[in-house]
């Protein structure tokens, strides 16, 4: 990652759901992506004869987050294809990326989802009021692994 003062938009983004789709692509473009991170668990111990009464703390255990990827609906099939091959084949994992760019579209910064699988789709509420809103679909993504990426 670049050194640099300012930080950088939350808005230049891609998700790549590695199912062969072209990531780059407006079709399927995700609007937000939330939930992303990592949590190492810290084991205590205290050995009998130590001289402070204080325990240590050993990492432990790491877990990843569940990742929340919203978009628009617009006729990209991968979730819901995702979602059947997971039901067909529980043990059917991919690895997911969800890379930060620049203000140039130079990737900085990208996290990897290792061994992900869809847990909940959520799909868009539906109003008759004649609005201008915008019909959204919500996939929740568990992994077994995180990991970063820097370019």
């Amino acid at each position: 990652m670049a050194e640099r003062d300012t930080p950088y938009g939350a808005y230049n983004f891609i998700v790549e759901l590695n199912d062969g789709s072209q990531s780059g692509t407006a079709l399927g473009g995700f609007s937000d992506v939330s939930g992303l991170g990592t949590e190492i668990t810290m084991m205590e111990y205290r050995q009998g004869n130590d001289k402070e009464n204080r325990v240590r703390k050993q990492p432990g255990l790491n877990k990843a987050s569940d990742v929340t990827c919203k978009r628009g609906m617009m006729g990209a099939k991968n979730f819901a294809e995702w979602i059947n091959i997971t039901r067909r084949d529980p043990t059917f994992k991919r690895n997911v990326s969800i890379t930060l760019n620049d203000e140039q579209g130079n990737p900085v910064v990208r996290w990897n989802l290792i061994n992900a699988r869809p847990m909940k789709w959520t799909g868009p509420t539906l109003a008759a009021k004649g609005g201008s809103d915008v019909a959204m679909e919500e996939l929740v993504i568990a992994a077994e692994g995180f990991e970063f990426a820097f370019d």
